[in-house]
């Protein structure tokens, strides 16, 4: 039960420490701290998800574009599906939607869920089911207004309201894109009446990874979807339907003339072109879909003259783009993209100096003071003195002797008396009287004076005493010193308590000697022919040569009964200081695993010596604060305080304010503020010697960057050849004005590249990102589509109809 609430414990920590570093990779995003700002679009953007199967892109992308875009928050999301979706919690419901204020979730009530076995006309049952319904039209068209309302409130975050540029995203076998057309310009139309243009692209969805336990039916799918793509992506496509309600049921129809329903149309799959899986699934694409969109829609900067100055070299053209993915036929040409980034690992980063941080100040609290033995004994308040003063008045003050001389005695002769014991001639005088008295006014309240001394968790309370005037001395001290090893506090106590026990002993010897000496060998003032006198002087005699010793015999038994007391509390309070420092260096663990696991999710190039470039750096700003500020500054009150007070509240409480603290004294400073390429050159070179040969070069470190971005940013769809005729190139750097590795890339391979080079300038220091376009293959180009000809034939002919009523002559034969 303990490992399983310990695991449980560590989980949460990790989530903790995942919360942090995201949340610094967030701020180093957002704030200046870096020079990085945000981009900002100039027209407003809607994004219209179609399909259950893309729920999970609504987040995604939403939280990318609030990251990077200035005016991100402006920007409108719909998702048009037939189940409830959790992703987002409704602030409001009208009829079959709900939205938190950018997203809303509007629900078809029409059969296209996924989970149990497709019926053989569920693409057609769509189609057919969502005309039927005027109720379902009209709840679509008050949505899709509200929606248009919306974007208008948010009329202040852009440059311009003349046109609106609307992202369609959907999943190749979703069943809903059946609808596609009639989604698409509805959308259109409302949006219309409040826009001059309305400007649509569609991004395509193929997952090629995951189609494992229905691979047949949604290759089957998504095939008859590539088909009627073809066909809304013709020349002379047109589309009419009444698709817009009015509040009294009159239906309005709403055309498109012949042309192409889309603008552009982007197919992206989880595997690349060179057929690798991409990490992360299809998911990954967000990215692409917000770039992309970000390049057609990037606001562009005014000087201060007024005019428009440029955002970079060779920038993107739509128009230019489209024009040269156009075939040779004049048919329509698809596209795909690849995207690649290398920024500072911020999430690696803000762990790291964490840990480090946080060891240097375990190694703080680790550290023994320059004591004694005497001064440790006295830390705890065992040291001789102290002790001394613990017994000091156990005994009673009162003369014993005189006290007892009262005892009523038994009528004997004192020559009855002499040939006998000292034990025996008491017995013989007071019978068990003595003992009684002694027994009752002596040892009980002694014994009782040592329960009022030897209270639970005195000696803690008095440790914990002591710290307040030593605050060098935590728990790591406490643990050391209170364990049995040589020179430790227990290893002397238990000294003190062997010395005790040999007193003990010989005490105990030296009464029972005493009690065996014979009367008539006293030597005590004997009275001639008086019996009584003689026999009062041995009583005296008596008290003074075996009371006595029991009185030292009880207090030497109370010492160390007090020590041994003494020693039980000392292993309590050792098990509590090694609770306390186990939990403490439990988390210097847990800290540790983070930063790697981080270190490790990360590129491994972009990862490299992370742990020892930033231990380096952590020390210096270390030395460089205590230098400024002394070396106790962690632990004023207003940072750390007294850690080893704190780690008994939880490893929560510790955690939270060890976060806190490295964000305010080290996540902020200079050193962590260096261009992502300066940086990365100085991390690169950490570990090797000054005037080794292998040192990285500036040159070097760019070449390996402009590679490595190149590498990472291939194209994101499987083209059945990888150089297919018609295949057109553009390539977009984003990254900062002042960036000596922009300038490199800007400039590298130019007398060699055979495709466009553009440059995105942003103001941005932490990183550089690479979008690569590619575009002009047909859809029977693509492995997706030959590979789904053999499921889409075998369902046809098992009686499964995959498109609406009277489309299938519309749509050119499969190639």
């Amino acid at each position: 039960m303990a490992a399983g609430m310990e695991f449980n414990s560590n989980n949460t920590l990790k989530r903790d420490l995942e919360k942090y570093a995201a949340q610094y990779a967030i701020e180093q995003e957002r704030q200046g701290s870096l020079g990085d700002g945000r981009s900002s679009i100039h027209y407003p953007a809607l994004f219209l998800f179609v399909g259950d199967l893309v729920a999970p892109a609504v987040s995604a992308v939403q939280e990318i574009n609030r990251l990077k875009w200035d005016n991100g928050d402006g920007v409108v999301y719909v998702q048009i599906g037939t189940e409830d979706q959790k992703e987002h919690p409704a602030e409001t419901r009208n009829g079959g939607s709900s939205d938190d204020g950018q997203v809303t979730l509007h629900r078809l009530p029409l059969s296209a869920g996924q989970t149990e076995r497709p019926s053989k006309t569920r693409r057609k049952d769509v189609h057919r089911s969502f005309h039927e319904s005027d109720q379902v039209l009209y709840d679509l068209n008050r949505t899709l207004r509200r929606v248009s309302n919306r974007i208008t409130e948010y009329g202040r975050l852009y440059s311009s309201f003349d046109r609106i540029y609307v992202t369609v995203v959907t999943r190749a076998d979703d069943p809903l894109n059946v609808l596609l057309p009639e989604l698409t310009k509805l959308t259109e139309t409302i949006l219309s009446q409040a826009f001059k243009s309305v400007q649509t692209d569609l991004h395509v969805l193929v997952s090629e990874m995951e189609q494992v336990d229905s691979f047949g039916y949604a290759s089957a799918a998504g095939l008859a979807f590539l088909r009627e793509l073809d066909y809304m992506q013709s020349l002379d496509y047109t589309f009419s339907g009444k698709l817009l309600v009015t509040e009294d049921g009159i239906s309005i129809p709403v055309t498109h003339p012949a042309s192409p329903l889309f603008d552009l149309v982007y197919l992206l799959s989880d595997k690349n072109e060179r057929g690798t899986g991409v990490p992360g699934g299809w998911i990954e694409n967000a990215e692409i879909i917000c770039r992309i969109c970000l390049l057609k829609n990037r606001k562009q900067d005014v000087d201060h003259s007024g005019s428009v100055s440029s955002t970079g070299a060779n920038t993107y053209n739509n128009t230019s783009f489209k024009n040269n993915i156009r075939t040779t036929s004049d048919q329509h040409g698809y596209a795909s993209a690849g995207f690649a980034e290398i920024r500072r690992p911020n999430k690696p980063i803000a762990l790291a100096v964490l840990y480090h941080m946080y060891r240097y100040l375990l190694a703080r609290m680790r550290q023994e003071p320059d004591w004694s033995i005497k001064d440790k004994l006295s830390f705890f308040g065992l040291d001789a003195a102290s002790v001394e003063r613990k017994v000091e008045g156990l005994l009673p003050d009162e003369d014993l002797v005189s006290g007892m001389s009262g005892i009523m005695t038994h009528n004997v002769s004192f020559s009855d008396l002499k040939p006998l014991s000292l034990r025996e001639a008491e017995r013989a005088l007071f019978g068990q009287g003595a003992e009684a008295y002694f027994r009752d006014n002596v040892v009980r309240l002694v014994e009782e004076r040592v329960r009022e001394r030897s209270s639970s968790g005195s000696l803690r309370r008095h440790a914990e005493h002591s710290r307040a005037e030593h605050p060098e001395v935590g728990y790591f001290q406490w643990a050391a010193w209170s364990d049995s090893e040589p020179g430790s506090v227990r290893e002397a106590l238990l000294g003190l308590i062997r010395d005790k026990s040999m007193q003990l002993e010989s005490a105990r010897a030296l009464l029972e000697q005493r009690q065996q000496e014979r009367v008539e060998d006293q030597s005590f003032k004997r009275a001639l022919f008086r019996d009584k006198q003689n026999v009062r002087n041995l009583i005296d005699c008596m008290l003074e040569r075996v009371y006595v010793p029991k009185v030292e015999l009880l207090r030497l038994e109370n010492e160390l009964h007090l020590l041994r007391i003494y020693d039980t509390e000392m292993e309590e309070l050792h098990r509590f200081s090694r609770h306390v420092t186990a939990a403490l260096e439990s988390l210097e663990r847990t800290l540790r695993e983070t930063a790697v696991q981080s270190i490790a999710a990360a590129d491994e190039y972009i990862g490299q010596n992370v742990m020892e470039y930033y231990g380096k750096v952590t020390e210096e700003l270390i030395i460089d604060l205590e230098a400024k500020r002394g070396r106790d500054v962690w632990f004023e009150d207003r940072y750390m305080g007294d850690m080893n007070r704190l780690a008994t509240e939880g490893d929560d409480r510790l955690l939270k304010r060890l976060m806190e603290v490295c964000h305010s004294l080290l996540l902020t400073a200079e050193p962590l503020r260096l261009p992502f390429e300066e940086e990365l050159l100085q991390r690169a070179n950490v570990t090797i010697a000054y005037g080794d040969k292998d040192v990285l070069t500036r040159d070097d470190l760019f070449r390996r960057l402009y590679h490595t971005l190149e590498d990472q940013a291939v194209v994101r769809v499987r083209v059945f050849d990888y150089t297919q005729e018609h295949r057109y190139e553009e390539k977009y750097f984003f990254g900062d004005h002042h960036s000596a590795f922009m300038d490199y890339a800007a400039h590298a391979e130019e007398t060699s590249r055979i495709y466009k080079l553009g440059v995105v300038y942003e103001e941005r220091s932490s990183g550089v990102e690479k979008l690569n376009l590619m575009g002009g293959f047909h859809l029977e180009d693509l492995m997706v589509y030959r590979n789904g000809k053999v499921y889409y034939d075998s369902y046809t002919e098992n009686g499964y109809e995959l498109h609406p009523a009277g489309l299938v002559e519309k749509l050119s034969p499969i190639r």
